[in-house]
């Protein structure tokens, strides 16, 4: 099952994140793929929204990482846009990230190939329309899972 969702408008992209945020497993490595403005930051903003982070979410377009508590551990969200290389991982601490983490948002996955853990689940966004598209694909049997939880839940 690799869904495809149609999303007329920012507050649908919000809507999708709430669900996956409501079913998503335990520990969850997401991958979020899409041009500039497909709205990879508007869908991972609402995700830890709704996982109950207060306060600014801020982009982590410059800072590559940002790290949010959670009652079930902590929240990474990774931009890497600015990467040059997938060696340049190794300067932001993933090994600790990767034991404190119970849930991974990463925009810009294709840029760290090789240096993240594999993904539960890709989320790619592209424009269509007014509005967009987002491809939910699994990538580990967790993540098939997930989205069999997923499909089974009423919008």
């Amino acid at each position: 099952m690799n869904p495809t969702v149609l999303l007329a408008d920012a507050d649908a992209t919000e809507a999708l994140a709430r669900r996956l945020a409501r079913s998503a497993p335990a520990r969850a490595v997401v991958f979020l793929e899409g041009d500039l403005g497909a709205g990879k930051s508007t869908l991972a903003r609402a995700w830890l929204r709704d996982l109950g982070v207060t306060g600014a979410i801020k982009s982590p377009t410059y800072t590559l990482v940002e790290r949010y508590p959670l009652p079930s551990g902590e929240a990474v969200h990774l931009d890497l846009y600015r990467l040059a290389a997938a060696g340049e991982l190794d300067f932001l601490g993933l090994d600790e990230l990767a034991a404190d983490a119970s849930l991974w948002l990463v925009e810009w996955p294709e840029r760290g190939q090789g240096g993240l853990p594999p993904p539960d689940l890709v989320i790619t966004l592209a424009a269509e329309g007014t509005g967009r598209r987002a491809h939910l694909r699994a990538g580990t049997g967790a993540g098939q899972d997930w989205l069999a939880r997923w499909g089974a839940r009423p919008e």
